[in-house]
């Protein structure tokens, strides 16, 4: 429930400044993808160069989907109270949805070397998503 609450004060203020400024409804979007790309570089560089811990354990949550649908909300409506009430709620609410497209292959079972079947997120530590 944190990372919904956290990750929505950015890109809400870009949006704001790109809507406000520019009239340009790709604030929240524009703001996610920058986050998206520094988030990446940190997982590459620190923990798969540094510590060499498996990329595909240490992926973000997606945020992109989240992100359009903030900014379609700010488009259609026009209004900052109707897109702080309905795009701040599909914001926190898209987000285990939006993560089931990368976490699907995960939930395959193997066969694991000590001895019991389990799937690889279970191995990841993620088996609850």
């Amino acid at each position: 429930t944190l990372t919904p609450i956290l990750l929505i004060t950015f890109p809400a203020a870009t949006q704001y400044f790109m809507w406000e400024k520019m009239r340009l409804p790709i604030g929240a979007t524009f703001c996610v993808l920058t986050l998206h790309f520094g988030q990446w570089m940190n997982r590459v560089f620190n923990f798969y160069y540094w510590a060499w811990f498996p990329v595909n354990f240490t992926t973000p949550g997606l945020m992109i989907p989240r992100a359009i649908v903030l900014d379609v909300t700010l488009m259609m409506t026009g209004s900052y109270m109707f897109t702080a009430l309905f795009g701040g709620m599909a914001w926190s609410l898209l987000f285990y949805p939006a993560n089931w497209t990368w976490l699907a292959p995960f939930h395959l079972a193997v066969k694991h070397p000590s001895g019991p079947l389990m799937s690889i997120a279970d191995l990841m530590g993620m088996g609850m998503c």
